[in-house]
């Protein structure tokens, strides 16, 4: 999933940043509201999280423009304004939901993923199976055959993008662009770094491997040769 955050404070915008990776997103931040809209305009994203008081442009204007565009991508305005009439105004500005400062961060995780399964008219599973290995989204554990199998974070946000396109070959830039940022390096070789420790870890001691390399194309999760 990817995230669009603009936020001109740094250190909640580092804190939400973190929280959101963690998580599994793909998080870019921008601090100034006309970059910000930019960058909403030009690249695709599954959610926003947009601060009201922003320089150059606020966030309620930065909405207006997304909505005259017809551009119907989930925001979820972040404000130190309280009041019921500051949050009527930003929910009818085009907002889809809006939490005032401070926040937990577990609430804004919350609000983010129903925004995403709204978005999509369909319910986020809870898990997913592909022959005989088990993902439990929710809880972030992993099993195959019964055996527990213990992933980094990063190890995790890859087996899921390739689980929930299983049986599709996805590209090195596929994966990059999902899993990790833009502005990692095309030619590094992290994707396939990664990709040999999770196959490690996924298909060690099984007799029938799972990840698959389809040569100049890129990876497919599959339970058949």
């Amino acid at each position: 999933m990817r995230l669009l955050l603009i936020e001109d404070d740094l250190k909640i915008a580092s804190f939400v940043s973190k929280g959101f990776k963690e998580a599994g997103f793909v998080v870019e931040h921008e601090s100034e509201g006309k970059a910000g809209l930019q960058m909403a305009l030009t690249s695709s994203y599954d959610v926003a999280v947009v601060d009201i008081m922003l320089p150059g442009l606020d966030g309620l204007s930065i909405i207006d423009a997304l909505r005259q565009r017809r551009i119907k991508l989930p925001v979820i305005i972040l404000s130190a304004r309280r009041s019921i009439d500051e949050r009527i105004e930003g929910l009818q500005a085009g907002g889809d939901d809006y939490l005032t400062k401070p926040f937990a961060f577990s609430e804004l995780l919350a609000r983010v993923q129903a925004l995403i399964r709204r978005a999509s008219d369909t319910p986020e599973p809870s898990g997913i199976t592909v022959g005989d290995l088990s993902i439990d989204l929710l809880r972030h554990a992993v099993t195959r055959a019964g055996r527990k199998i213990e992933l980094q974070p990063r190890e995790f946000s890859l087996l899921k993008y390739l689980a929930r396109n299983a049986g599709r070959v996805v590209s090195k830039t596929m994966i990059m662009e999902h899993v990790w940022d833009y502005n990692f390096d095309p030619q590094t070789n992290v994707v396939e770094s990664r990709i040999c420790r999770l196959r490690d870890k996924i298909d060690k001691g099984f007799e029938t491997p799972l990840i698959h390399t389809i040569r100049g194309t890129g990876y497919v999760l599959k339970d058949t040769p």
